[in-house]
């Protein structure tokens, strides 16, 4: 199964036995991204967190998680 990445437009071959293949397959509204970009996106939200001025967008369960 050739997918795209979402991201930087490039395509990979994923085995069509592969659990993620079934997924996009089955699911169209998931979407594929390459390990490039989501390890790149892991690591600046981790750099995000770490400055204590990020907010995610979770509804808080009570006011004080906020």
């Amino acid at each position: 199964m050739k997918v795209k990445c979402v991201i930087c437009d490039t395509v990979h071959d994923l085995n069509d036995n592969d659990p993620l293949a079934k997924k996009l397959r089955n699911r169209p509204i998931h979407t594929y991204m390459c390990d490039d970009c989501y390890e790149r996106i892991e690591k600046r939200t981790h750099e995000r967190w770490a400055t204590g001025h990020f907010r995610p967008y979770r509804s808080p369960k009570s006011d004080e998680e906020w």
